[in-house]
């Protein structure tokens, strides 16, 4: 028997299962941190242990959002480089990212969290890869800020081995030797992924970007995260310039580089993924790998549309991501189900690319689908982790507009009456109850200055 039941019922639900269910006026009962039931009309009756019943009337329940690609430490870099591409944006800020420390990437990662959580995300990952020497205990403040804020959280931890004289872009000084990497990587593994159910934190093995890390560091890093039975991510065909740097350097594409250092596979998720091929849409699909969509960072750094209708049609998986808030200063994911549909729109496919109830599968059901925990979360079906966020409709914001999931996707950010993490309360009237959001907005604005200070000393 449950030893806490919480009852929201008169809400409109859109379940995201496999058959798209949704009621116009129903029910969802949690149980500790199950779902317990769904459906229809108002809860059953006699329930026991009912700690709370929420009246939602006048609101849209979905499972939470869940963001698969993010870059934290870049939240005290905000507003900079404002009119470049990937390549020049990478150079113009890498040597102030090459100086950051433990409490600016605790504060960056607090304020992103924060952001996030605010606006119905409920799962988040951070793909942390610069580890300037000297710079303190870098993933313990992360996870640590996850935990404070109460969402679920996976760690891609990253790393770069290919420093500027070696051809890549970042400076010598903010890589790690190969060994080096990939021992932090391990110990990050064993420390800290959590193969549960339930789990609030897991860790995924992340190599940057094919610029900044040798092929070496590709492949190992392929055969550690296997042997740890732990997923890998890192970034894919973002850009055309990583197109033209892949072919000069390895004598291929970006996807064939992939496959041939064991990066595809159902374990695996790149980041943009922007400019594929045919071939390269069916390779991924022929192996299961997955994609990280992030429309509004691709447009900040004018990388272009990534071809997510022709990915969905051939069954890859496809989630949504907030990416770093140096190219996407919003840094909540609210804004990506609007332009994942508006901006794929533009493409090929036009009016017929993505509709609501498509974006609104890409940032929760899709999303857990490519961090590999769709069996646990993602979707309102009984027996799975109550992780849901209630969107309030009811007002000038939304008035007029009938169907409530083309409310959330098309109409401005709704807020957040409630939001559950694991049955527990993150967000309570468009407010997180787990962080001061005022103390965490000076703290992030304290290291921003100071980190802009120290690297105008150079």
């Amino acid at each position: 028997m449950a030893d806490s039941r919480i009852v929201i019922e008169n809400c409109a639900i859109a379940t995201v299962d496999a058959n798209d269910t949704e009621y116009a006026s129903g029910h969802v009962v949690v149980a500790d941190n199950l779902i317990e039931s769904v459906g229809a009309g108002s809860a059953p009756a006699g329930l026991e242990n009912v700690v709370r019943r929420v009246d939602a009337t006048g609101h849209l329940l979905t499972p939470g959002l869940v963001n698969t690609h993010h870059h934290f430490y870049q939240w005290i870099t905000r507003g900079l480089a404002t009119d470049h591409n990937l390549f020049d944006w990478l150079v113009a800020l890498y040597p102030t990212w090459a100086r950051i420390d433990e409490p600016m990437v605790r504060a960056a990662a607090q304020g992103s969290l924060a952001m996030m959580a605010r606006g119905g995300v409920t799962t988040a990952m951070d793909h942390h890869y610069v580890y300037p020497r000297g710079s303190g205990d870098l993933t313990g403040a992360i996870i640590g800020a996850a935990a404070e804020t109460g969402v679920r959280f996976t760690l891609a931890r990253g790393s770069m081995d290919r420093g500027r004289s070696d051809g890549g872009l970042p400076p010598d000084f903010a890589v790690e030797s190969l060994d080096d990497a990939l021992a932090a990587t391990e110990a990050t593994v064993d420390r800290y992924h959590d193969a549960s159910f339930d789990a609030m934190t897991q860790i995924a093995v992340a190599p940057c970007s094919p610029f900044s890390v040798s092929t070496e560091l590709m492949r190992q890093g392929a055969e550690l995260a296997r042997r740890k039975g732990v997923r890998l991510h890192t970034h894919g065909s973002e850009t055309v310039e990583e197109e033209q740097f892949c072919k000069e350097l390895f004598g291929m594409g970006p996807t064939d580089y992939f496959e041939s250092t064991g990066w595809l596979g159902t374990d695996v998720w790149m980041a943009h993924c922007v400019h594929m091929n045919d071939s390269d849409i069916a390779a991924f699909a022929r192996t299961g790998t997955g994609v990280a969509h992030c429309p509004s960072s691709n447009a900040r750094l004018a990388a272009g549309i990534a071809r997510v209708p022709d990915m969905l049609k051939a069954g890859v998986p496809v989630g949504l991501g907030v990416d770093g808030t140096a190219s996407n200063e919003s840094g909540e994911l609210h804004t990506e189900l609007r332009n994942a549909l508006l901006i794929n729109r533009l493409g090929a496919h036009r009016e017929s690319a993505l509709n609501a109830r498509q974006a609104l599968r890409l940032g929760t059901y899709g999303g857990a689908q490519v961090l590999g925990r769709a069996d646990q979360f993602g979707s309102i079906q009984t027996g799975k982790l109550a992780d849901l966020v209630l969107w309030k409709l009811d007002t000038l914001a939304h008035s007029a507009i009938e169907d409530p999931v083309v409310a959330l996707v098309f109409g401005a950010a709704a807020p957040v009456t409630l939001s559950l993490v694991n049955g527990r309360t993150v967000v309570e009237d468009n407010h997180l109850t787990t962080v001061d959001e005022d103390a965490v907005a000076r703290s992030t604005r304290t290291e921003a200055r100071r980190l802009a200070s120290i690297a105008a000393a150079g």
